[in-house]
């Protein structure tokens, strides 16, 4: 256990992981075993995931952002200095995944209850060497498991905690516009030049959810989202120059775009748009909603004073939409498209009902509520299903 213990001080391209609280603690038992020094890294493990000591360090070394996988998704020759330093580490975290209770608890003298955990088999080197070999799929860091990020209040990229789990096959009609987007998000997965994109059209059509959807089905394929809010759009530049070196594709989001003329924001976002140099990156593109076709909230003044002056004032409110490569429109849907989608919902759903009783309550739900969307009819069949469940089926 000696030399484990100096094998895990002399780590140096993992050397991040030292500082991990699980292995802080094991690392602590190994230099003075005590009952309580066990109990406090098993506590850790526990809190951790469970109990899955291999698990926990197969996790650790696939979010390590560490120097290797850096010189790897820049796409850089790695030293054989290094690639021979991150073997022998890999070695050295195998051991540690495959060490048990027993092994550990040789180091006591105490024959009384100690808690036991878990671990699971694990192929350490050909499964990281396997990630770095495909680097663009799997990417590394935070990035290695989550799929979708905001930025927080310092302008950090955090993962979302609780995700948008929304699947293409939920989304009904709309196929035309979704196989744009689909085709314009592979085409970035492909290194093929990918437009920004605008989608417009009425609330609850479903513009937001068609873009998680295709995030959530390209993932697997290195596909992550980034989330920004309006207030944070002067934050992308900054943004752009951390991604642009990753190895990962990323959509930037900005759901339910509109503008005040005078607003700093826009002049931020047309700026990005418009291609300065720090815009131009090959592995980003910027996804926006709104419900406004020009995105700008037009004031009747700003129709007022001369020809020059309107005509002038008129371009600048439609120059930021049409500095996306593809505009998406969703429109409203009709009777038929609104019932049609209530149909595939409800039969989603197990709902058995009369189909003409199920059109008139759709259709009353609706004009209720100022007309139909695609939310709307999600709205209305989750309701039957309260209903059900309220009368016990």
């Amino acid at each position: 256990m000696d030399a484990l213990k100096n094998r895990l001080d002399t780590l140096c391209v993992f050397r991040g992981i030292r500082k991990d609280p699980v292995i802080a603690a094991l690392r602590t038992y190994l230099e003075a075993p005590t009952n309580s020094a066990y109990a406090e890294f098993v506590a850790l493990l526990y809190a951790a995931n469970g109990g899955n000591l291999g698990e926990y360090v197969r996790e650790l070394c696939e979010n390590s952002e560490n120097i290797y996988v850096k010189t790897v998704g820049r796409e850089k020759e790695v030293p054989d200095y290094l690639h021979f330093a991150l073997l022998s580490e890999l070695d050295t975290l195998q051991q540690i995944a495959e060490l048990d209770q027993k092994s550990l608890c040789s180091l006591l003298d105490y024959t009384g209850f100690l808690p036991d955990f878990t671990t699971v088999k694990l192929q350490l080197r050909d499964t990281y060497l396997h990630r770095t070999e495909n680097i663009g799929q799997y990417g590394y860091g935070i990035y290695a498991k989550n799929k979708m990020f905001c930025v927080d209040e310092a302008g950090n990229i955090v993962p979302v905690r609780n995700p948008d789990r929304i699947d293409l096959s939920q989304l009904v009609d709309y196929a035309r516009e979704r196989q744009i987007i689909l085709d314009n998000t592979r085409a970035l997965l492909e290194g093929k030049p990918a437009a920004n994109i605008l989608l417009t059209g009425d609330a609850g059509t479903g513009k937001s959810s068609t873009v998680k959807a295709v995030a959530n089905a390209l993932w697997g394929q290195g596909l992550r989202i980034i989330e920004i809010r309006k207030d944070q759009l002067r934050a992308i530049p900054k943004i752009l120059d951390e991604l642009s070196e990753n190895p990962l594709k990323f959509v930037l989001f900005i759901d339910d775009l509109s503008f005040l003329k005078d607003d700093d924001n826009f002049n931020a976002l047309k700026a990005v748009l418009e291609g300065s140099v720090t815009a131009k990156s090959n592995n980003v593109v910027i996804y926006a909603t709104s419900n406004r076709r020009h995105i700008i909230k037009e004031k009747l003044s700003d129709r007022e004073g001369d020809e020059v002056h309107r005509n002038d004032t008129m371009q600048e409110l439609i120059s930021l939409s049409e500095r996306f490569g593809i505009h998406v429109s969703f429109s409203k849907p009709n009777k038929e498209t609104f019932l049609h989608i209530v149909h595939h919902l409800a039969e989603e759903s197990g709902i058995d009902m009369d189909m003409d009783e199920l059109d008139l309550l759709a259709e009353r739900f609706a004009l209720a509520r100022g007309g139909r969307s695609a939310r709307l009819a999600r709205q209305f069949v989750d309701g039957l299903l309260s209903q059900q469940d309220k009368c016990g089926g």
